[in-house]
């Protein structure tokens, strides 16, 4: 496969890191993180080495939904700071060479923005058909209710205009009416102001909501998508939609373009990730493979975004009811962990145990696995959650910096973890002097995964391994080949690969020192510690080991 690595197509072998301003850092000490405190923590960001900053929702809000409720998106919620202080966050990244996404979140609004204040004024109002509005709804589906523990019902009555507006979330958030066309036109607006300020492109939030409740129904949904990605591509070669689209492999193609790759540009791989935790509740590869195997490959220039957690609930949802029960008793078996009764609001280092060489195997799955790294942040060094918050909130704590927590000098806007996980325990200053620190081991990934582009751009086969529990695939690129296996029990596993067009190669450890010979039958013999994994450079045996590889730091 002959690949063509340009600036324009950065993201297909990027790093992730989703962060939000609100806990991350507190830089004028009013308990509250902001962008100075954002800006402040750039180089620490950079020497980790992502290469792209995911910001949740920074806008003005009630924040009854943590911001994804927004009263204006053309401003900086001023708990946050000021465009200003925005600004110099963004010179101070690009000088660092970070790119910088943003939530996109124009499903809906607050109902306290003033376009949805003008439009229940009365049903002559001008903007009255920026939402939807009806007068006998159609009755509820109770699978189109999100959020089952707070509403009953998708649509509410306003007393004031007399009609029921349609709210696919919370009753407060009131749905936009894409299928208008002032609609679809402000929504470019506020993309092209963002843009004009550096921003290289967009998260956008729950995308089949946004194109399919629309009235009136639109003859291609789609079509507004791929309209705003060619408006993007005007206005900045080379910005991204990232996309939350979490449909089965068949119906989230489309989401890409239908073949042609001009709508979302990377969507996340909900269905991997989710037989990814069951892989590894059961220690077993099978449902993890089958998903690779399964899943199409998304047109050119697109590209999947993998991760194995996030800011939200860690939804089971595309698994059996008897699949989802394996996962809660493995990764949280309280009620209190569980959460719609379709996930787990805790944070993956917990839901291991705090079991660090079962920690960096998954880390190590994550970003070997064929796509871009999405990763949370807190995440690098370990964080739990704080179960003691409300729903999704448990895992949306303060970044932990130092043994005092490190995050404001006043009293945090949220509790942090106690025990095991809280900041005495886990923490950015102790593990930067721990060369055996997650904080370190994820350093390390990052190198790897930036030398290895064959892992986010090449074609990649899943291996037999002969092992239920170990996992293995291959990436070929430009004539290069990678080799990843994981082991998900814990036990040592000695694994016999089969790899075909490599006879007579040697495999180079990309982790740690060392090599292992391809037969002349193209065999290898590959042993595996309890939790172990491996990347594998292979090369000639012409080639020397030292010039195959990058030695492990």
């Amino acid at each position: 496969m002959r690949l063509t690595y340009t600036s324009d197509v950065w993201y297909k072998n990027a790093v992730v890191y989703c962060l939000d301003v609100e806990t991350f850092k507190d830089g004028n000490g009013d308990g509250v993180g902001d962008f100075r405190g954002l800006t402040q923590e750039i180089d620490y960001l950079a020497g980790l080495g992502v290469t792209c900053l995911w910001l949740m929702p920074f806008f003005p809000t009630p924040n009854k939904d943590d911001g994804y409720d927004i009263t204006d998106f053309y401003s900086i919620d001023p708990r946050l700071g000021t465009l200003g202080d925005f600004v110099e966050f963004m010179r101070t990244a690009s000088d660092r060479g970070l790119r910088v996404i943003a939530d996109l979140v124009v499903n809906h609004t607050s109902d306290q923005h003033p376009w949805f204040k003008e439009s229940r004024s009365g049903r002559d109002s001008p903007r009255r058909d920026w939402y939807v509005w009806s007068d006998t709804p159609e009755p509820d589906d109770p699978k189109q209710v999100v959020f089952p523990d707070k509403e009953d019902s998708v649509w509410e009555y306003d007393e004031g205009s007399g009609q029921y507006y349609l709210h696919s979330f919370y009753r407060h958030q009131p749905d936009l009416n894409v299928g208008n066309p002032e609609v679809r036109d402000e929504i470019a607006r506020i993309l092209g102001f963002w843009m004009e300020l550096g921003l290289s492109g967009f998260r956008v939030d729950a995308v089949p909501f946004l194109i399919e409740n629309v009235n009136p129904q639109l003859a291609n949904p789609h079509e507004f998508l791929a309209d705003l990605r060619a408006f993007m591509t005007r206005r900045k070669g080379g910005s991204i939609l990232l996309g939350e689209v979490n449909l089965p492999y068949k119906d989230l193609v489309r989401y890409f373009g239908d073949g042609l790759g001009d709508q979302i540009t990377m969507c996340f791989d909900f269905i991997g990730m989710q037989r990814a935790w069951l892989s590894m509740a059961r220690s077993d590869a099978g449902p993890l493979a089958s998903a690779l195997r399964e899943r199409p490959e998304p047109p050119k220039d697109c590209q999947w975004a993998m991760f194995l957690r996030n800011h939200d609930e860690l939804t089971l949802d595309k698994l059996t009811k008897a699949e989802q029960k394996e996962i809660f008793a493995a990764f949280g078996p309280s009620k209190d962990m569980q959460i719609y009764d379709r996930g787990l609001r805790r944070r993956l280092p917990s839901m291991l145990g705090g079991d660090l060489r079962r920690i960096k195997m998954a880390y190590s799955l994550l970003f070997s696995l064929p796509g871009t790294p999405v990763i949370f942040y807190g995440e690098e060094i370990g964080m739990g959650e704080n179960l003691d918050e409300e729903g999704r909130m448990a895992v949306r704590i303060p970044m932990q910096w130092s043994k005092d927590g490190g995050f404001s000098q006043a009293e945090p806007v949220r509790e942090v973890p106690e025990g095991s996980f809280a900041p005495d325990r886990v923490n950015v200053a102790d593990q930067k002097r721990d060369t055996s620190s997650l904080l370190r081991w994820f350093q390390l990934l990052i190198e790897r995964y930036r030398e290895c582009p064959e892992l986010a751009w090449g074609e990649y086969t899943v291996l037999d391994t002969g092992h239920p529990a170990v996992i293995a695939h291959r990436s070929d690129a430009d004539g290069a080949t990678v080799v990843v296996a994981h082991n998900l029990c814990d036990t040592a596993q000695d694994v016999e690969l089969k790899l075909a067009g490599l006879e007579r190669y040697r495999l180079t450890d990309l982790l740690v020192d060392g090599t292992v010979d391809v037969s002349a039958d193209g065999v290898v013999q590959l042993p595996m510690g309890p939790h172990g994994c491996r990347w594998l450079r292979a090369a000639p045996p012409e080639i020397a080991p030292e010039d195959a590889s990058v030695k492990a730091r």
